[in-house]
C-alpha cells in the first residue's frame, strides 16, 4: 500500500504531496482527473485564495494536476454552454469542490448558477447532481465545511454545510478562506494516495492536526502568564480574545501571501475562522 511520504516539517507538506502527485501522473501517463468547482452561497473568497497560490502557483496546478472543467467565475464558456460543460463532466471521473454553504430556502433559489433551457439551476440542485457522481467531494472554506458566515443567525437563506446537505463522506477544508496549500495539497494526496486521514470533523489531519496555540510564536508569553493589554502589544493575545487555543490549523507554519503574513504576525488575535461555530460562536473578536 502506498503511504504518504514523511516530511521534515509542516511547511513542506503540500510541496511534497504535490511533487508526488506530479510524479505519479507522469510515471503512469494517467490522464489528469477532472475538477468541478461550484461557488455556492458565500463570498467566492476560496477561489480567489486558490488564485493566490505561490508554490506551486495556480497555473502549475491547472497544467500538471487537474483538468479544471467547471467554475462559475473562471471558465471561458458562458450561459447554457457553461452548464452543458458541467453536465458533460458529470459523465466522467471527477473531483467535486464546493465553496460556500448550500442555501435551501425556497428550493435553493437564493443562489442561482445558471439558466438552462428556460429553467433556473440553483447551486443546491447542481451540488446534488454532482455529489451523487463525484469520486471525491471537498467542502472548501468554513461556509462549505460548517455553514460559516452564510449560515450565521438569523440565516434567512437556510444555509447548511455541504456535509449536512449531501450526507456523504466529505473532506472539509475550513478557513475563511481556505489556504491554497491546504486545497492543492489535499487534492495532490487524493491523486497520489487516495483518501487521507481525517479527524472527527472530516478535516485532513496533516493540515488540521495542531492548534494555532500549539506552535504560536507567542506561546512562551502564554506559558509565563504574560498577556497583551492592547492591540499592538507583542505579548500573548489570549486575554484580548485570541481563538488560537481552539482553532486547529497550521497557520503558524503555513502563513499567507507566500508565507509572509498571518493575523498574529499582524498583531491581531486569531478569530477562529476555521472553527465550527464561526462566526456566531467566536464573537466578540476583540475584548478587553
Amino acid at each position: 500500500m502506498n503511504k504518504c511520504p514523511i516530511v521534515s516539517s509542516k511547511d513542506k507538506t503540500s510541496e511534497t504531496l504535490i511533487k508526488e502527485a506530479i510524479k505519479k501522473i507522469e510515471k503512469t501517463s494517467k490522464e489528469k482527473i477532472n475538477l468541478v468547482w461550484i461557488e455556492a452561497t458565500g463570498c467566492s473568497g476560496n477561489i480567489i485564495s486558490l488564485l493566490n497560490a505561490a508554490d506551486p502557483d495556480v497555473n502549475y496546478f491547472l497544467k500538471k494536476m487537474v483538468n479544471f472543467k467547471y467554475n462559475n467565475s473562471l471558465m471561458a464558456p458562458e450561459g447554457e454552454r457553461a452548464y452543458e460543460v458541467f453536465l458533460e463532466t458529470l459523465k466522467t471521473e471527477f473531483i467535486l469542490v464546493v465553496e460556500g454553504a448550500v442555501s435551501t430556502a425556497d428550493n435553493g433559489l437564493y443562489t442561482v448558477l445558471a439558466k438552462y433551457q428556460g429553467e433556473y439551476i440553483t447551486a443546491m440542485e447542481a451540488i446534488k447532481k454532482a455529489g451523487e457522481k463525484a469520486k471525491y467531494i471537498l467542502a472548501v472554506g468554513t461556509c462549505a465545511s460548517f455553514g460559516g458566515i452564510s449560515a450565521a443567525d438569523p440565516n434567512p437563506s437556510k444555509s447548511i454545510s455541504v456535509g449536512e446537505f449531501l450526507k456523504k463522506e466529505i473532506i472539509n477544508i475550513p478557513g475563511c478562506p481556505g489556504h491554497p496549500e491546504w486545497i492543492i495539497g489535499t487534492i495532490a494526496h487524493l491523486i497520489s494516495f487516495g483518501l487521507l486521514e481525517l479527524d472527527r470533523k472530516q478535516r485532513p489531519i496533516v493540515f488540521y492536526g495542531i492548534t494555532i496555540h500549539d506552535h504560536c510564536p507567542r506561546r512562551s508569553y502564554f506559558d509565563k502568564g504574560i498577556f497583551a493589554q492592547k492591540l499592538g502589544d507583542k505579548e500573548c493575545m489570549f486575554k484580548l480574545g485570541c481563538r488560537g487555543p481552539v482553532t486547529r490549523t497550521d497557520c503558524p507554519y503555513r502563513r499567507w501571501n507566500d508565507t509572509d503574513n498571518w493575523p498574529i504576525g499582524n498583531n491581531t488575535p486569531c478569530i477562529g475562522c476555521a472553527t465550527e461555530g464561526f462566526p456566531d460562536g467566536m464573537q466578540p473578536f476583540i475584548r478587553y
